[in-house]
């Protein structure tokens, strides 16, 4: 593969986004990601989906310059108006963020999805990554888990109106706020939850930073909701694809709680930020988020070396 030593973040520790050095104070951060609808409400999805493809930029220590629809739509199937609401939705987001719309691509399919191609910029001194993370650092995690089972008891229709209320406040709400307080704290890497769930994302960053990641699960914040339907065994089927990919390379303690333990696998749509920073600022960060309105928690540690990165849950 082509390389060219302006690139700076490229595919190799499958980081969150790709950045480019154009000069000496600025750097450009691309990503891209699109889903199907996780609820009914098309400007809800819109907005969902506009979250999560944002998210990338704030996780590498960037600010979202400029952002292009991606869509695919069952023009056959659905009507025209829950493709406007949609864009409606991820447009709300974008301005909400400081970006702008300036064009997108669109084609017909028989499965509708929608997401964004997302730009920012960043100065090169303020690159986070999912490889910095450093030994004593603590790690903060900004949003609650659970937020796959609740896309799939709605899914279900077995969700009431507070439960998808709480659904589309967690998944669209952008981790804006989280990403400008973490600056002030110098943190050493980041990464935000997706897809592979928490447990699959922070394997990802130890393996990338090579140290060992022990995490307390007792002190991570899970969805009551989601909580409840888990353990009536309401996850999506992305939960045990990545159980079954990443469980052999990680330690579980015996006796944890199986359903506690499924959950730390449950895909994430626009999941919280994973915050590395030294533990000696943890608190002032964790205090600083409250009063910004951010609920995050201290989840764990970075506990030390490993060639090829370690995850400890207990």
């Amino acid at each position: 593969m082509k390389s060219d030593p302006r690139l700076i973040v490229g595919i190799e520790t499958s980081d969150d986004a790709g950045v480019f050095l154009l000069n000496d104070d600025t750097a450009l951060i691309q990503s891209i990601d699109f889903f199907t609808p996780t609820v009914d409400d098309p400007r809800d999805f819109g907005r969902i989906a506009a979250a999560n493809a944002l998210s990338d930029i704030y996780a590498m220590g960037g600010i979202p310059l400029t952002a292009m629809n991606i869509v695919c739509f069952p023009a056959n199937d659905l009507p025209e108006s829950v493709l406007g609401e949609t864009i409606a939705g991820g447009l709300e987001k974008i301005h909400e963020a400081g970006a702008f719309l300036v064009g997108g691509h669109s084609i017909d399919d028989d499965e509708f999805k929608y997401g964004l191609s997302v730009t920012g910029i960043v100065r090169p001194q303020d690159i986070l990554t999912n490889a910095g993370a450093k030994t004593g650092d603590s790690l903060i995690l900004t949003k609650p888990v659970g937020t796959g089972v609740l896309a799939t008891t709605i899914k279900a229709k077995l969700a009431d109106t507070n439960e998808i209320e709480t659904m589309v406040r967690i998944s669209s709400g952008l981790n804006r706020t989280a990403a400008e307080v973490m600056r002030e704290f110098e943190p050493s890497a980041c990464t935000d939850i997706s897809g592979f769930g928490l447990a699959g994302h922070l394997l990802e960053m130890a393996r990338a930073s090579k140290k060992v990641f022990r995490i307390d699960t007792a002190a991570i914040p899970f969805i009551p909701e989601a909580l409840s339907y888990a353990r009536m065994g309401l996850f999506p089927a992305g939960t045990y694809n990545n159980k079954s990919h990443f469980l052999p390379h990680m330690d579980i303690a015996p006796g944890l709680d199986p359903i506690i333990t499924d959950m730390l696998f449950d895909p994430q749509t626009s999941g919280g930020l994973v915050i590395s920073l030294p533990g000696n600022r943890a608190g002032a960060c964790i205090r600083e988020l409250g009063q910004k309105g951010v609920d995050a928690a201290i989840i764990g540690e970075v506990a030390g070396k490993e060639a090829c990165g370690h995850l400890m849950i207990r």
